[in-house]
């Protein structure tokens, strides 16, 4: 029912078998810090290697390119004082960032069928 952001949706896409509510959010946005920064190469490069290494977790346990999640994360048009993008359930599926609509019934009755034709 509500959002889900930042490690949030890395999370989400490590299950086998992903369900979101129609009403929930995932917020995709790029790598942030907070407090004092050094300006220096070695600290930008750290910051897009940490980028790099969530885009490609993201990519490879869901259905969504890496450039199709990159270009969401920087989005400059939505969001009034940062860059991303705000999904919500219909389209955290049709993205191909999540795998299905559905609840916690749906959630376990597929964790129930999965251990059933475990049991075979």
């Amino acid at each position: 029912l509500g959002g889900g952001h930042s490690i949030g949706i890395p999370l989400a896409v490590s299950a086998r078998r992903s369900f979101i509510v129609p009403t929930a959010t995932m917020t995709v946005h790029p790598v942030r810090h907070s407090g004092m920064v050094l300006g220096v190469p070695q600290t930008l490069r750290y910051f897009e290697q940490m980028q790099e290494r969530i885009v490609g977790f993201v990519s490879g346990h869901s259905h969504m390119s890496a450039a199709r999640f990159t270009e969401l994360m920087h989005n400059t048009g939505e969001l009034v004082m940062d860059m991303g993008t705000v999904l919500n359930g219909e389209q955290a599926v049709a993205e191909g960032l999540i795998d299905s609509l559905g609840n916690l019934s749906d959630a376990l009755r597929f964790l129930y069928g999965e251990i059933e034709d475990g049991k075979r």
